[in-house]
């Protein structure tokens, strides 16, 4: 197994931090990029650097390679686009939503998600304004949907709404770890 680092981003990772996303969103999602819901990956350092209760945090390979990011920020689910009881739940500001982790594929199933993950709910533990942390996936992309099941529980799987939703699959994780 190799050995990685994880750490904050700073302004000199934010280019090789926003590749790992912009070819996961072409790559996994199949979407490519969408302003309307990818804005945070174009400008990272207002998204995460910048706000004081955000973060970025990337995963380095032993040859210092931005292999893995993950974000946290304090935006919680709008309604529209995801159900109205998910907005009025998690409410912007008390709500630590998990974005942007992704594992570049010949880095997966080496527990990396994994520790970006618990190093983000340390995060917000250690902000001390946060009641909760939510997350959203998208079940389509292979091994997401079991990922989150297995760190937490879901709270609604717009695959049940009678209009379909849009497919997502919302989540809670425990701050606690």
């Amino acid at each position: 197994m190799r050995d990685y680092s994880i750490r904050a981003a700073g302004p000199a990772d934010l280019d090789r931090a926003r590749a790992v996303m912009l070819d996961t969103v072409y790559r996994d999602f199949g979407t490519g990029y969408v302003p309307r819901w990818h804005g945070d990956i174009i400008d990272p350092g207002a998204a995460y650097l910048a706000p004081p209760r955000h973060t970025l945090l990337v995963a380095l390979d032993p040859d210092g390679e931005v292999v893995a990011t993950g974000a946290l920020d304090s935006r919680g689910p709008a309604h529209p686009p995801n159900p109205r009881e998910l907005a009025e739940r998690y409410p912007s500001g008390e709500t630590a939503q998990l974005r942007r982790v992704y594992v570049r594929p010949d880095h997966r199933r080496r527990g990396l998600a994994r520790r970006m993950v618990g190093e983000l709910l340390d995060f917000a533990a250690a902000d001390g304004g946060y009641r909760s942390v939510y997350l959203h996936t998208d079940p389509s992309v292979p091994g997401a949907e079991p990922f989150w099941r297995s760190l937490g529980k879901v709270v609604h799987d717009e695959r049940e709404d009678a209009d379909g939703g849009n497919g997502v699959v919302h989540f809670e994780i425990p701050m606690g770890r």
